[in-house]
């Protein structure tokens, strides 16, 4: 399973959210730091999930990463994310 497919499924399982885009922006750091050949390194998500509505920036990102758990953002670099209602 891709990284995307995870990130997506435990997405989906946390948050019911009405939109969820899983965008792989790894070729765009390609020589940065961070960066593999195969890419799966930079992340951005966008997501529309009530249930992420009235949290601050913060909690957001702190929410979406305890549902992708240690084991995904372990293996990536770089996570941007995109909230909405």
């Amino acid at each position: 399973m891709s990284i995307a497919d995870e990130i997506r499924q435990r997405l989906e399982s946390a948050f019911q959210p009405s939109r969820l885009d899983v965008l792989d922006e790894s070729e765009g750091h390609r020589g940065h730091a961070g960066w593999r050949e195969g890419g799966e390194t930079h992340w951005r998500i966008r997501i529309d999930a009530p249930a992420l509505a009235n949290l601050s920036r913060v909690q957001r990102h702190r929410a979406v990463h305890a549902a992708l758990g240690p084991e995904i953002i372990g293996r990536i670099h770089a996570l941007a994310l995109e909230v909405g209602a």
